[in-house]
């Protein structure tokens, strides 16, 4: 069982890992999803944890069909990120289509040879989630799908989720859970997909605001329901 917590900050970043959080997304703006945070403090995120951490990559809020102009700057900032050391990425690409933009992708991976990707859940508005899912496949640099299943949480998508693990068994890219799970809606999602890499957000702040900092004994309690879930408790 891996657990992801978004933060913002290194405060934020050290909380989630004092309750157990496995790696670190962070972004900045999470009120519109998430965007690429302001990477002069990448030393600081880095210096406050041990886990991993995976950065935002998204110039805007909104879609994730981006400009040629758009891109540069996203293959800037996945330079920056690289040259900084100890980072990963969390980005994502869509055609006017909704596919994958394979033009796109290529290039942010190029700009970032030897780091590891996240395919953020612009995935959740391609038109096809199957198609789309194999066509990551086919990337390395790829490792994880972070998708609700389609729907605007994931319980609500717990379906799709479980056909798209069944569909990544064995090879990667591998699925991240997450959008709209909480310490009380985990359980049931877990027993319903057999998801075993969850991503949360707001469940790990006091009082579920995402404003609020991150609440350790929040993340705590997430991190006992997964491993009671696996049998580790």
């Amino acid at each position: 069982m891996r657990l992801e917590v978004i933060a913002c900050t290194p405060e934020d970043a050290a909380a989630a890992e004092r309750g157990g959080a496995d790696r670190i997304e962070w972004i900045a703006d999470p009120g519109v999803g998430g965007v690429t945070p302001d990477l002069s403090h990448a030393a600081e995120m880095r210096r406050a944890v041990q886990v991993p951490i995976r950065v935002m990559v998204r110039p805007r809020g909104g879609g994730f069909v981006y400009s040629e102009d758009e891109q540069e700057t996203m293959r800037r900032d996945i330079r920056r990120i690289s040259a900084a050391g100890g980072l990963d990425v969390v980005t994502g690409v869509l055609t006017p289509e909704g596919t994958v933009d394979e033009s796109a992708l290529a290039g942010l991976l190029n700009a970032g040879p030897g780091l590891a990707f996240t395919f953020h859940r612009a995935f959740d508005e391609a038109v096809d989630l199957r198609r789309a899912l194999d066509t990551l496949s086919v990337y390395p640099q790829v490792t994880d799908v972070l998708t609700s299943g389609g729907a605007p949480g994931a319980p609500e998508g717990a379906a799709v989720l479980a056909e798209l693990l069944r569909r990544s068994a064995g090879r990667p890219p591998r699925i991240l859970a997450g959008a709209g799970l909480t310490a009380d809606n985990l359980r049931p999602f877990l027993d319903a997909t057999g998801a075993d890499r969850i991503h949360i957000g707001s469940a790990a702040r006091f009082g579920s605001d995402p404003s609020a900092p991150i609440d350790p004994e929040r993340v705590r309690t997430i991190r006992r329901i997964l491993e009671a879930s696996a049998g580790l408790l």
